[in-house]
């Protein structure tokens, strides 16, 4: 199978490269390393198999014009909203790249698009009995939410209108190896451990979330690479876990308290997402806990 990926030199993007090598596919990686690094690919350019890494900018010309000479079975595109894009001017160009990205998918007649979307932007503020948080009807959460939702209905309008299948994966609060400290609580707390320093709390820490180990996650894309037509599924482990809790699971209890600042405008308090369809659709659940996740992050994966 020949794919692109999207962000394959990110974080998420890198295990799933590892992934598609080690199963024998042909894999473009189309990254501009504003936020990923060739350092993540380090064991993929390693273990042999075909792989080609492009530095560009998946708006670009010169990147539609390689999946035009690709024309891949799918395009795994990870990069549509990075954690990092705070301001309105950085969303509006994660929103930008995601339409260029679907548009040449159409236009070269792509297989399959599979897009990774934020699921704490996606549903705004759950209601506690809601929880885990199923798919119908997602209400956004911010600037975020809403590009995010609007990618969600430009996939489910092109494929009415032009026939261009796509699976949405809807990912919770995704961690693991080669994970930024800044692009995730349990990656921060891991390098507060790691350097000695205290980590920090956004308000008291009781805020809650749900944590999905980047295996699991990988194995939730592969598979929705054959698998599902024109759906959002989520992938979480539908736990929620308090941020002070992890806290003292990763440390033990034993280690510099926490220092509190000012919470987040607009913070979710409790969040976690249903995999029941993913289940249905998918044939995947999570397989790894926390408590084995935290093992697996400790000892470098």
């Amino acid at each position: 199978m020949n794919v692109v990926v999207v962000g394959g030199a990110g974080f998420i993007g890198s295990h799933l490269v590892d992934r598609l090598l080690a199963e024998s596919h042909h894999v473009d990686v189309i990254d501009d390393l504003t936020t990923g690094t060739l350092g993540n690919l380090a064991e993929a350019r390693a273990a042999g198999g075909v792989l080609k890494i492009h530095h560009l900018d998946a708006a670009s010309p010169e990147a539609a014009s390689l999946i035009g000479m690709r024309r891949p079975d799918v395009v795994f595109h990870l990069a549509a909203f990075p954690r990092r894009a705070t301001s309105i001017q950085e969303q509006g160009v994660s929103f930008t790249r995601s339409l260029a990205v679907i548009e040449a998918a159409r236009q070269y007649r792509v297989g399959r698009i599979v897009v990774a979307l934020p699921a704490t932007s996606l549903y705004g503020h759950p209601a506690a009995n809601s929880l885990p948080v199923k798919e119908s009807d997602p209400v956004p959460l911010g600037v975020r939410g809403v590009l995010a939702r609007a990618v969600l209905d430009v996939l489910s309008e092109y494929r009415e209108a032009e026939g261009l299948e796509f699976a949405a994966l809807s990912l919770a609060s995704v961690y693991g190896p080669r994970q930024a400290p800044g692009s995730g609580v349990i990656a921060a707390f891991h390098d507060a451990l790691v350097s000695g320093k205290q980590p920090e709390f956004h308000g008291d820490g009781r805020q809650t979330r749900d944590f999905v180990y980047v295996d699991d996650v990988v194995d939730a894309l592969v598979r929705a690479a054959d698998r599902s037509s024109g759906l959002l599924i989520n992938i979480g482990s539908g736990q929620q876990t308090a941020v002070r809790d992890l806290w003292n699971q990763m440390s033990g209890g034993a280690f510099n308290s926490p220092i509190e600042v000012p919470g987040r405008r607009n913070e979710l308090q409790r969040f976690s997402v249903s995999s029941v369809r993913a289940r249905i659709h998918l044939g995947w659940s999570p397989w790894t806990d926390l408590a084995a996740g935290l093992a697996r992050l400790r000892s470098g994966g």
